[in-house]
C-alpha cells in the first residue's frame, strides 16, 4: 500500500522508516525535504542514499491537493482553489500585510454548523480533510509564493479560519498544527498559529491540553437568543459555558487573551445596545475583538453594517477598555470570503455532520 508521507507526524514517519528497515532518524531528514524545502520528488533529495530514494518511490508518495484555479486580487490577496478528490474543492487564501503574511487554511469540505451568514455553511458538509490535505495547503502556498530554501519566510502566520469547523476534525487538525510548529517542518511560533472555532467546548479544552495555540472564537452575538439564530451550535454550547471554556483555555494558551470575531450585520447585531451587552458578556475574559464587515454573497439575506455603525460600536468597546481592531475587507474582487469561490465552482456537499 502506498503511503502519503504528508499524512504523517514525526512519530508516525519514524515508525514508517522502521517498517521499511531504515533508521528512524531518516524521518527528520525527510521532513526537512518535504516541508522546509517543499520537495515532492524523492530523486531530488540529494543527501538521502539512492537505495532509500528508490525504496521510497516504490512505497510512498508526497501528494498535495491539486490546483484548480488561482486568483490574484488588486490588493495583493491571493486565493487558491484546490481539488481534494471526488469533485470536491477547498479554498486557501494568502493575505499580505506590511509586517506579516497570513495564510488562511481550510479544515473541512464544506461545514456542518450552518451559521446563517456564512457562505460555506449554506453549501452543507461533505467530509473532514486529511492531514495531508490540511498541511498540503501550507506546502502549496509556500511553493506558489516562491520562497527560496533558507530565504525569508513569506508566510509568517497561519489561521485555521477557512472552510469548516477545525475542532470537528480534531485529530487531523492537531497533527497538522504540530507539523506547522515543528522546527524540521515549518517552524512557526505558537503565537502565530491560530485556530478559530464557533464554540465546540469539549474540543476547546482538548486543544488546550494537546496543542495550545492562539484561539479565536466566532462570537457574532452578545446573547443566546440572537446567537442561536446566527450560530446554531450555541443551542448546544451556550454563551455562559463558552466564556468559561475561554477562561480555562487562557491558562494554557501562548497569548494571554482570546480573540473574539464579530461579523457586523446591518440592523441585526450592530447596535449600541448590542455593544454594551458584549462588554458585560466578556468582562471576565481577557479578550481582543476583531470586528468584521460582512462580505455579502448571493442570497445571504444580510447587509454589511455602515462604517458609521461599526465606528460607534467600536467606540463602546474601546471605552470599556477592550482592544478592538476592524478587519479591512480584502479580496472582494476575487470572492475571498470563505467558501464563495468553491460554492460557485461546485456544490456536491450534503448536510450530514454531527457536532461532537
Amino acid at each position: 500500500m502506498t503511503v502519503n508521507l504528508l499524512d504523517l507526524d514525526p512519530e508516525k514517519l519514524a515508525g514508517f522508516f522502521l517498517e521499511i528497515g531504515e533508521k528512524p532518524f531518516r524521518a527528520r531528514q525527510l521532513m526537512r525535504w518535504m516541508h522546509h524545502f517543499g520537495e515532492d520528488d524523492f530523486s531530488n533529495m540529494s543527501d538521502i542514499a539512492k537505495s532509500l530514494r528508490e525504496k521510497l518511490k516504490d512505497r510512498a508518495v508526497i501528494q498535495t491537493p491539486r490546483l484548480v484555479r488561482e486568483l490574484d486580487a488588486l490588493d495583493g490577496t491571493r486565493k487558491w482553489l484546490l481539488a481534494v478528490g471526488e469533485g470536491n474543492a477547498i479554498e486557501t487564501v494568502f493575505i499580505p500585510e506590511a509586517n506579516r503574511g497570513t495564510l488562511c487554511i481550510s479544515s473541512q469540505v464544506g461545514c456542518a454548523l450552518e451559521c446563517s451568514f456564512c457562505s460555506t455553511g449554506r453549501q452543507g458538509f461533505n467530509r473532514n480533510l486529511s492531514v495531508a490535505e490540511i498541511i498540503g495547503q501550507l506546502w502549496w502556498a509556500n511553493r506558489a509564493l516562491g520562497r527560496e530554501p533558507g530565504g525569508e519566510r513569506i508566510i509568517s502566520n497561519v489561521v485555521m479560519m477557512g472552510m469548516g469547523e477545525p475542532l470537528l476534525n480534531f485529530e487531523n487538525v492537531v497533527t497538522a498544527l504540530n507539523l506547522m510548529l515543528d522546527d524540521s517542518a515549518y517552524g512557526l511560533s505558537r503565537r502565530r498559529v491560530t485556530v478559530s472555532t464557533s464554540g465546540v467546548i469539549p474540543a476547546i479544552d482538548r486543544l488546550g491540553e494537546r496543542c495550545p495555540v492562539a484561539l479565536a472564537v466566532s462570537l457574532h452575538a452578545p446573547n443566546d437568543g440572537l446567537r442561536d439564530v446566527l450560530v446554531p451550535i450555541n443551542k448546544k454550547y451556550p454563551l455562559a459555558e463558552l466564556m468559561a471554556a475561554c477562561r480555562r483555555y487562557i491558562e494554557h494558551a501562548p497569548r494571554d487573551f482570546v480573540t473574539f470575531e464579530y461579523v457586523m450585520l446591518d440592523g441585526v447585531n450592530d447596535t449600541l445596545s448590542h455593544a454594551r451587552e458584549l462588554v458585560r458578556l466578556v468582562r471576565d475574559v481577557p479578550s481582543k475583538f476583531n470586528l468584521i464587515p460582512f462580505n455579502p454573497f448571493p442570497g445571504s439575506g444580510y447587509r454589511r453594517s455602515s462604517e458609521a455603525s461599526i465606528a460607534a460600536f467600536k467606540t463602546i468597546l474601546v471605552e470599556a477598555g477592550i482592544v478592538v481592531t476592524t478587519r479591512r475587507t480584502r479580496g472582494d474582487d476575487i470572492d475571498a470570503a470563505c467558501g464563495q469561490l468553491a460554492g460557485q465552482v461546485l456544490d456536491k456537499t450534503r448536510r450530514n455532520g454531527v457536532c461532537a
